[in-house]
């Protein structure tokens, strides 16, 4: 009979790359796993109730640590792997100049205003680089100068980046790494010298104490084990999002190639 295991995995495409990987392991170990997927905050409040067994991938401590320390607050968390280490980013297309645009307060310029896009497309409300990215707008004082920040799908974000640079268009877009269009696309990070962006993170994936038992110390210790990098994580990215690859297919395809570390 096979053990059983749940996941739950932020409905982001990055998300679902890092939580295969996390599925191939335990399907190794001979547990039968169920994905459950679900925005931002709702995963972490479903990680509380305990309607899942483990998260993948929780961003700590910039990102995700608010909604790890409201979970934490009646069920203590074990931090297991480093899947990669993410960082939220601001960033434009690379026919962009530096000398035009090399940091945020960069788009208040007057020749800047002109031909940049006012709207600044981002991804849900409850992601990390959405609330950075309101922060920025109203401590660059931005929204003075007519930028404006929407939340959308995945799809509104990058869809609009990817006609902006068909056009050859001037766009920012809220974004971090990995993600797949970094794998396509040269984009240049904007300097944010007040620090809003948050710091370099870490991915990994959350266990629930209570839920412990159900693996052995050498199970534990392969799923702390489990290290890939920014770089691997955009590039299936993109075969799954973009040349419409299977998702599992992918990450079995690479962990042949190279195991379980990068």
């Amino acid at each position: 009979m096979l053990k059983k295991v749940t996941i739950g995995v932020t409905d982001l495409s990055f998300h679902h790359v890092a939580a295969s990987f996390v599925t191939h392991a335990l399907q190794g170990m001979g547990f039968e796993v169920g994905r459950v997927y679900a925005p931002h905050e709702e995963n972490f409040k479903q990680l509380k109730a305990g309607s899942i067994d483990m998260l993948a991938s929780a961003w700590l401590p910039s990102s995700h640590g608010v909604y790890k320390a409201d979970v934490e607050e009646t069920s203590p968390l074990i931090e297991l792997g480093l899947h990669y280490e993410p960082y939220a980013l601001w960033g434009v297309p690379d026919y962009i100049s530096v000398a035009d645009v090399a940091e945020v307060s960069d788009l208040l310029k007057s020749g800047v205003i002109e031909k940049m896009k006012p709207t600044i497309q981002g991804i849900n409300a409850g992601a990390g680089i959405s609330r950075f990215s309101l922060q920025m707008i109203e401590e660059y004082g931005l929204n003075e100068a007519g930028y404006r920040f929407l939340t959308g799908t995945e799809e509104d974000c990058f869809g609009t980046f990817e006609q902006a640079v068909e056009n050859q268009d001037w766009i920012v877009i809220p974004l971090w790494k990995p993600q797949f269009l970094h794998h396509r696309y040269s984009i240049r990070d904007l300097k944010d010298p007040k620090g809003l962006l948050g710091s370099v993170d870490r991915a990994v994936l959350l266990l629930r104490q209570d839920r412990a038992m159900m693996f052995t110390q050498a199970e534990l210790e392969t799923l702390d084990s489990l290290r890939f990098s920014n770089d691997v994580i955009a590039e299936l990215d993109y075969k799954v999002c973009r040349e419409n690859r299977s998702l599992d297919q992918v990450t079995q395809e690479w962990l042949a190639l190279y195991g379980t570390t990068q």
